[in-house]
């Protein structure tokens, strides 16, 4: 076998962490930092940003640890760092607990213990729950889907000392609900390959419920939309705003649920990586014109 050595480990521990999976994971926890109540911080901001980062990065680095047979059988994965043979399992293992003690140990030392508690849970359902579940049973989507809802209630949490209001259930309720139109879609195009791998996706066992699900959750995303102006966190526009956003991916999630095939399981994975980003800078853009209308009053 021939591992990775020097710079090459660099490009190795940025596919063992799935870099852009974990950046997309720390972008959310500080969604949730800039829409929770307080002004922001730029030192704990930092320290949530990166202890978020190295959580994210120990639960994915478990989570190929555990599944390299598995990933050697799928076309999606077979180049993944284990797979390949690029690093050692221990290399792997070693540097899933490093990334895992220093995200936790730098969330409760510079942000607060709620924080920490919330990051090492992240790592425990992903790594200890959703990845043994995913051969078990069609529920590993909820708890992938509850892994997903966590980093904007760590982010809520850093910038609040610690509370968690109603808004930051809110803004878990809008990531657990999105997961499910975004990776049943997926899951449907690669139903063959988690086939051949013997996971237990609904894609592949109950494709029809795999679409319906998709598009109970995309509708969800009305209601938990709304939330955030009963509770005062952003201005009633946000009502407007993001039902243009929740409802043309709910319209691809219907289209899906009509015809669960390729071309619609695309459009509508292809329109909720819009769909997210588009939806919490709407949030957080009207979070800051509530914010605004309450000092002028």
């Amino acid at each position: 076998m021939c591992f990775a050595r020097g710079t090459d480990l660099v490009g190795v521990y940025t596919d063992l962490s799935k870099g852009k999976l974990t950046a997309f994971v720390v972008l959310t926890s500080m969604a949730g930092y800039a829409v929770a109540p307080g002004a922001a911080h730029v030192g704990p901001l930092l320290w949530t940003a990166l202890g978020t980062a190295l959580c994210a990065s120990s639960a994915n680095a478990f989570n190929q640890w555990i599944e390299v047979p598995y990933d050697a059988q799928m076309s999606r994965t077979r180049n993944r760092p284990l797979a390949r043979h690029a690093i050692a399992p221990g290399h792997a293992l070693g540097l899933g607990c490093a990334a895992g003690a220093l995200g936790v140990g730098a969330l409760w030392v510079f942000v607060n213990p709620v924080a920490a508690g919330l990051g090492a849970a992240n790592i425990a359902l992903y790594a200890g729950v959703y990845t043994a579940m995913k051969r078990v049973t069609i529920a590993n989507t909820w708890a992938g889907s509850l892994v997903g809802a966590i980093p904007p209630v760590l982010g809520w949490a850093a910038a609040t000392g610690g509370a968690l209001g109603a808004g930051a259930w809110v803004m878990g309720g809008v990531l657990f609900a999105w997961q499910f139109p975004h990776f049943n879609s997926l899951a449907h195009t690669l139903r063959a390959d988690y086939s051949k791998a013997g996971y237990r996706m609904m894609s592949v066992s109950r494709p029809r419920l795999n679409a319906r699900v998709a598009l109970r959750y995309a509708l969800l995303m009305f209601p938990l939309s709304a939330a955030l102006p009963l509770l005062g966190i952003c201005d009633p526009w946000l009502l407007a705003d993001s039902s243009i956003v929740n409802g043309y991916m709910a319209y691809c999630a219907y289209e899906f649920w009509r015809r669960p095939d390729a071309r619609h399981s695309r459009k509508l994975f292809f329109s909720s990586l819009v769909h997210l980003p588009l939806l919490l800078i709407l949030i957080m853009g009207h979070k800051h014109m509530q914010e605004r209308r309450k000092k002028k009053n």
